[in-house]
């Protein structure tokens, strides 16, 4: 699986280069999508990106975005973050909307530790927030405001662009519940939240030779400083499921990310995952997923 790097993005999608690429503030820009269809344009590839990426979309889409696929309709604003592969797939011609692209230094004065304190760009986050039409009239001049500003010779314009961006975010956090900014109200939700990004922290698997090394409850437990039996008691009464449950989960959802986007045979993958015999991983996973990965694979 590739990682696209903003030279690549530019190649791939116009065949040529901005001046402004390696500028040591940190690079930004936000196109049209109508600007970006053509007859020679070449297909998004299922990978990470070096650089984030905020859309809005209208029309018929299905974002593919790590293990899961999601039908988008009418209008939907997306946020992307280097950490998780995505691409989409187009089910109509009509497809406007606007998207910007911008480096973890863009932000650098900013988000002291980086654009993933905020929640949509956390590890496990929700990628995608539908909008009303009164939602969708102000992100678009949000971008719009974006446009303007990249194009003129303001000398502070890359100063309002993060303002406008930085307002974008927060307006779409407005439009989800309040448990996307949840404060973790006492050490059990703390412990699993912490578990939680550690288990994501593993993935996605790139390469045949990475390997998923914290593989059990009490991994977790030695990494995090914490008796087995209080981790599994916390992340039980904080999310209804065991330890070994979300490790399954997460483990599952990786290996069918692999079987669909890689042509890595099937002993390599489960390699990947952490099991030293072919034979176990297919258990596994004929055992969590009702199929054996080649039957799904072929699917």
């Amino acid at each position: 699986m590739i990682t696209e790097t903003l030279e690549e993005f530019y190649k791939n999608k116009f065949d040529w280069l901005p001046d402004n690429l390696q500028q040591n503030m940190g690079h930004f820009n936000v196109f049209r999508i109508e600007d970006c269809i053509g007859p020679n344009a070449k297909p998004v590839t299922y990978s990470r990106r070096s650089f984030y990426k905020i859309s809005l979309m209208r029309g018929e889409n299905i974002i593919h975005y790590a293990d899961k696929s999601i039908t988008l309709s009418g209008t939907s604003l997306m946020f992307f973050s280097p950490h998780v592969p995505y691409t989409f797939e187009h089910m109509s011609d009509d497809r406007t909307g606007f998207f910007c692209i911008f480096t973890d230094s863009f932000f650098a004065e900013r988000f002291r530790n980086g654009l993933s304190e905020l929640p949509m760009f956390a590890l496990g986050a929700k990628p995608v927030y539908a909008l009303d039409d009164e939602q969708a009239e102000y992100v678009v001049g949000l971008f719009r405001k974006m446009t303007d500003e990249i194009n003129s010779e303001y000398a502070f314009k890359y100063d309002l662009i993060r303002n406008y961006v930085t307002e974008l975010c927060y307006y779409a956090l407005k439009t989800q519940p309040s448990e996307n900014v949840y404060k973790h109200a006492d050490a059990k939700s703390r412990i699993t939240s912490v578990f939680t990004e550690l288990l994501e922290r593993q993935f996605p698997i790139e390469t045949p030779s990475q390997r998923f090394v914290l593989r059990s409850a009490n991994d977790f437990a030695q990494r995090l400083s914490v008796h087995v039996n209080h981790l599994n008691r916390a992340i039980r009464e904080t999310t209804g499921k065991t330890t070994t449950d979300h490790i399954a989960d997460r483990l599952l959802s990786e290996a069918k990310s692999l079987l669909k986007h890689t042509d890595w045979n099937i002993s390599e993958i489960g390699y990947c995952l952490g099991f030293e015999e072919p034979t176990h991983f297919n258990n596994f996973f004929k055992k969590n997923a009702q199929i054996t990965p080649s039957s799904f694979r072929n699917v």
